[in-house]
């Protein structure tokens, strides 16, 4: 189970993950940036490259109170907080072509990689998530109403061709153990009959 860290690590995965695939000749030379921007960086973007902006985060309605690790002395902890989180991949040029060849390639390079492991969760944000641990990158879909929505806020109507990802179930861990309370030291039955109390 991750740290709290976890929503910076899956993040910074996904760019790490598409600059690791990246060399220039498949883009006839161009040099292409990847970065995680946050709303303010729309007004002075990159020129060419792949921008990742996270606009929401969701509790993950399908396992909304997994328990809690034990730890290797058996105490555990409190329950996990499971989370979808939901981004943006912009791609970005000074033309349509390339943009639109970025687009492609960013998406396919994804679809190659649905589940992130650990290793890679942790590439840029170290030890974050445990070994064991994976988080599933897929597409998603947003309304076209909703997509415009975002660029009003972020873009100043300057939209860029964009698409929704979400990443799910990121289980963030308790740094807190449950309360437990002492060991059973006897058991005691109590016999009732019936109609006599």
């Amino acid at each position: 189970m991750a740290s709290y860290r976890a929503v910076a690590a899956v993040t910074e995965a996904v760019v790490y993950l598409l600059e690791s695939q990246y060399t220039p000749a498949k883009f006839d030379g161009n040099q292409l940036e990847f970065k995680v921007y946050l709303a303010k960086d729309f007004e002075q973007p990159m020129d060419a490259g792949v921008s990742l902006f996270l606009y929401r985060i969701y509790a993950n309605d399908t396992h909304r109170t997994p328990k809690g690790r034990v730890s290797l002395n058996g105490e555990r902890h409190r329950t996990q907080l499971p989370l979808d989180m939901h981004f943006l991949l912009t791609a970005w040029g000074k033309d349509a072509s390339l943009q639109h060849t970025i687009a492609g390639w960013m998406m396919r390079v994804l679809e190659d990689t649905p589940v992130f492991p650990a290793g890679l969760l942790n590439k840029s944000v170290s030890n974050v998530f445990h070994p064991d641990e994976t988080v599933e990158v897929g597409l998603t879909q947003l309304t076209t109403e909703e997509l415009f929505r975002i660029w009003e806020v972020i873009g100043n109507n300057a939209y860029q061709i964009s698409v929704p990802y979400v990443a799910r179930y990121v289980k963030i861990e308790s740094e807190h153990l449950l309360a437990e309370g002492e060991a059973i030291q006897e058991r005691t039955l109590d016999i009732w009959e019936l109609g006599n109390p």
